[in-house]
């Protein structure tokens, strides 16, 4: 079954921006544009080293019971400019009805400038299982144990 996510337009948002989209048949994330306030369409919005913003994206969601959106980094701005998601990945649930904004951090030495209309993340839409949670008298034995970080060697 292929989820519909119903999108609406922010009032003030540019609405001739594409909506997220896959760039190829074989990708798992739809890219998301920065859709900027008209104050700051022409300038732009500038991250400057290790600062976080929210970068709005003038869209709302509905996403059906079942599923989530993931908002994870574009692999070629971490590459070339450091930039990042501080929450990686960022988890939409269902319920949520607010505005789509990216949470963005620029890792690199120098400031960056998200251009209106810049592709600043990817969203994934995958199924949601919910767990039952119950307390127990104790756990069954497994071969790691409570082994944590690194218990499992250096490869």
């Amino acid at each position: 079954m292929t989820p519909v996510l119903h999108v609406v337009w922010e009032e003030w948002a540019d609405r001739s921006l594409p909506l997220p989209a896959y760039e190829t048949e074989g990708a798992a994330g739809a890219d998301i544009r920065a859709n900027l306030p008209a104050e700051l369409r022409a300038v732009g919005l500038v991250l400057a080293s290790m600062e976080r913003r929210i970068v709005p994206t003038g869209l709302r969601l509905e996403i059906p019971p079942g599923f989530e959106v993931q908002i994870r980094p574009r692999s070629g701005l971490a590459l070339k400019h450091g930039l990042s998601l501080p929450n990686t990945p960022g988890t939409i649930d269902s319920d949520y009805r607010g505005p789509l904004g990216v949470l963005l951090i620029n890792f690199g030495a120098e400031s960056y400038t998200v251009r209106h209309g810049d592709r600043i993340a990817q969203m994934i839409v995958a199924p949601v299982v919910q767990a039952h949670f119950e307390v127990a008298q104790g756990l069954s034995r497994s071969a790691r144990g409570a082994g944590g970080f690194g218990s499992t060697g250096r490869d």
